[in-house]
């Protein structure tokens, strides 16, 4: 008597939004990274979901946490860096400042690429996504060549600096992709997503990391083997990112030659988006006003407080973890209340930060304002670049881009070089106090030129 066999379960793909997803790859749950869009974001916009747009998606998800390994490994650590060679506190915002500048010169030329090429994927990979990466694995080589401290921070300032020019060389390109694949009706339940996976990295990664560079040097004799090795697994991470972008499946552009961009064509866009530039003289005066403090506050805590490279990472890994729960409740505000409140309600209680340090006489303290650092700074984050997404006039939109970044870069250059020569003159409680009261000033002067023109907007 011959036993009839059980009908074999029938293996289906899963659906989102009504598609079926046929580019899902076996061994990953990718609805872990898409349910939530399914529930509360993709269900009256079904149509804004094709296949193509879930694939980039989680790609783009991908390239994300990659890039937050990466940029954890050794983004907190370059000062440090610098200061394990004997840099004193001009030479640290020199490091800041150099980047910096190079950063903000790269902005235009970017944006010039992006609008001469059909290919703006490839520009990112080539840019941010290889050679600025390949600074890393330079960062992490040359002590095998360099041996003099006075070299050797040299060497770091170079490193740095040419890391940041490639970075933001492709930016404009890639701020332009972003916004053609992520659709607006979830950009900010995405993004918190997103965020709060890169959030979850560099919670685990930062400490990893201090851990390493401690134990690496101790091991070293002498040697920054521990610094050697963040970078190097920062290289590492940071080319998985790149194959996860370079995975992305861009959406077509047209390069129409009859319409090639002129110089009037940005100010015929600036003049007719003042909530624009509004936005970008706030945010040039906000970063400045940051940037005064904000390279020195780890050489601060390990100078002034004591504190090692592990209680470093540590402190970091606090804000990360504050950062995932403020990516959750601003991710579901930006959506209902908009990117402009959500961006007065964390901007204007950013500058307690850094006046905080005013009073903190020892490492653990520092992990409490973190507590508070870390949850307002996802806010603003995400409610920043979503207010950059949407205030950018589309009529030559990379080159508005490359104004912004232009702008935050520039002021990213002085506002170190400002700080590390009041830090060395007058002590690092007047750069505390100049940081916190123009924070302040750049969020009264969004206030002033940005929210309120945006509250008058039909």
């Amino acid at each position: 008597m011959s036993r009839r066999r059980p009908a074999q379960k029938q293996l289906t793909q899963p659906r989102v939004s009504g598609v079926v997803d046929q580019h899902r790859p076996a061994r990953w749950d990718w609805a872990a990274v898409i349910a939530p869009l399914d529930r509360r974001v993709a269900r009256g916009a079904p149509d804004t979901l094709n296949r193509a747009t879930i694939r980039n998606l989680r790609y783009f998800w991908l390239d994300g946490l990659f890039a937050a390994i990466s940029e954890n490994f050794y983004l907190g650590f370059v000062a440090l860096y610098a200061l394990y060679y004997g840099a004193n506190n001009a030479q640290v915002g020199w490091v800041t400042a150099v980047a910096n500048l190079l950063g903000a010169a790269a902005f235009f030329p970017g944006a010039r690429l992006a609008e001469r090429t059909i290919r703006r994927k490839r520009l990112v990979l080539w840019s941010g996504g290889g050679l600025a990466r390949v600074m890393l694995a330079a960062l992490a080589m040359f002590p095998f060549l360099v041996s003099q401290p006075r070299l050797a921070i040299v060497a770091i300032i170079v490193f740095n600096g040419l890391r940041a020019f490639f970075s933001n060389l492709g930016n404009p390109a890639w701020t332009g992709i972003v916004a053609d694949i992520v659709p607006q009706s979830m950009r900010g339940r995405y993004f918190s997503l997103r965020n709060i996976a890169m959030g979850v990295a560099a919670l685990l990664v930062a400490p990893l990391a201090g851990l390493i560079i401690r134990r690496g040097n101790l091991l070293g004799a002498g040697e920054p083997v521990g610094y050697q090795l963040v970078f190097a697994l920062a290289f590492v991470f940071g080319m998985a990112a790149t194959a996860s972008f370079r995975r992305l499946r861009e959406p077509a552009v047209v390069v129409d030659e009859s319409s090639a961009h002129h110089r009037g064509d940005l100010r015929r866009a600036l003049r007719a988006s003042p909530a624009f530039v509004g936005f970008v003289v706030s945010a040039f005066v906000f970063n400045l006003a940051l940037q005064v403090a904000a390279p020195f506050l780890n050489v601060y805590v390990v100078r002034v407080l004591g504190a090692s490279t592990s209680v470093v990472g540590i402190l970091a890994a606090i804000s990360s973890t504050t950062a995932l729960f403020g990516q959750r409740l601003f991710g579901r505000l930006l959506d209902e209340r908009g990117a402009t409140w959500v961006l007065l309600a964390t901007g204007f209680v950013i500058p307690i930060l850094p006046l905080a340090y005013l009073i903190i006489t020892a490492p653990w303290q520092v992990g409490v304002n973190n507590i508070l650092g870390g949850f307002v700074w996802a806010g603003y984050n995400l409610a920043n670049f979503n207010l950059l997404l949407a205030l950018t006039p589309e009529e030559g939109r990379p080159r508005a881009v490359a104004l912004y970044q232009t702008a935050v870069f520039s002021s990213a250059v002085l506002g170190p070089l400002l700080g590390g020569w009041l830090a060395d003159v007058y002590g690092y409680d007047i750069i505390f106090v100049i940081s916190g009261l123009g924070r302040w000033a750049g969020m009264l002067l969004f206030l002033w030129l940005v929210a309120r023109r945006l509250r008058r907007a039909p």
